[in-house]
């Protein structure tokens, strides 16, 4: 008799099509101790070099002074328009309530209907806490360069009494990046990848090109599965959508927290500009492109020893045409 089931392994990174929306989604790791935001967003500016002294025990060049590429994020604050409470239910956990502040930016307005009409009142004193099993921040960023913000989740550390507590302290205020991250702080950065449109194997999946012999299948795939299978796999290399992808890096990290005046080049970053608030110069690639929105939370697998950062000197030369 025939069993019907899950299908086994892991599919990866499959099925490769383009992300729901522009910005992604993120998932945070449950910690106990005082309440606290578990992360924190903002725009890819461009990158950049620094000087260093690497002090990493474990390094072949430690003490010595090294280049390493970073990213330049430029992290606007972030206000806190409301807060969502959730209950713990057998199919797992569902929205209880959310609570607004009294005086909602119109800017929300462009994203949602709060604004345009009757905010819903809900009495913060008349929760139940029995009934919370954990409280999320509902955000919205302050772009300079556009009107549209963009609203996410930022889940909270602590148990729901100290997580409700420091919801009720923080509504309708802003939080800035120096509140969630210090320097040398490991993170997981999470953002939508460059999209490349429709793309053919070879690119797509690095498949090899034929020879002279193939006539018109020099950038095909040459077998595209068993004889007797009767269909064509998912996994085999096709063509189809690539890029613009939501996808999550782990362990980057934080090497400076600077002001507008110790990052901006000549002229701006090439396709952004003028950073105009405080930035983050986190240590190598981040995914996106400029102008993105990159998702900053804690490490969720981070290392156990905490290197301190030690920046001699930070490029702030043209990038014009790099």
């Amino acid at each position: 008799m025939k069993k019907s089931r899950p299908k086994k392994g892991s599919r990866a990174f499959y099925p490769r099509k383009r992300a729901s929306r522009i910005y992604p989604r993120q998932n945070f790791p449950e910690i106990s101790g005082e309440a606290k935001p578990l992360g924190f967003a903002g725009y890819k500016a461009g990158m950049t070099h620094v000087a260093m002294i690497d002090n990493d025990p474990n390094s072949p060049t430690r003490g010595m002074k090294i280049v390493r590429a970073v990213t330049v994020v430029e992290c606007p604050p972030i206000s806190v328009f409301g807060f969502r409470c959730y209950k713990s239910t057998h199919a797992g956990l569902q929205v209880l309530c959310d609570v607004f502040a009294e005086k909602i930016d119109k800017k929300v307005s462009r994203k949602t209907t709060l604004g345009k009409g009757k905010i819903p009142k809900v009495d913060v004193n008349s929760l139940e806490i029995s009934k919370i099993a954990k409280i999320t921040l509902l955000c919205h960023t302050n772009p300079s360069f556009k009107k549209t913000p963009e609203i996410f989740e930022i889940g909270l550390s602590g148990n729901p009494e100290a997580q409700l507590e420091y919801a009720k302290n923080v509504l309708g205020k802003e939080i800035n990046i120096n509140d969630v991250f210090s320097e040398g702080d490991w993170i997981d950065v999470t953002a939508v990848t460059k999209g490349h449109g429709f793309q053919g194997p070879v690119k797509r999946f690095g498949i090899k090109l034929h020879g002279r012999k193939m006539k018109q299948m020099h950038r095909h795939v040459g077998v595209l599965g068993a004889r007797g299978l009767g269909r064509i796999l998912p996994t085999v290399p096709a063509a189809g959508q690539h890029g613009f992808q939501t996808r999550t890096e782990l362990n980057k990290r934080i090497l400076k927290i600077v002001s507008p005046e110790e990052v901006n080049p000549k002229g701006g970053f090439p396709h952004y500009g003028l950073v105009k608030t405080t930035s983050v110069l986190i240590d190598g690639s981040v995914p996106g492109s400029k102008k993105r929105l990159i998702r900053m939370r804690v490490a969720i697998r981070a290392p156990e020893k905490k290197v301190p950062v030690e920046i001699t000197y930070i490029s702030q030369s043209s990038k014009q045409g790099v």
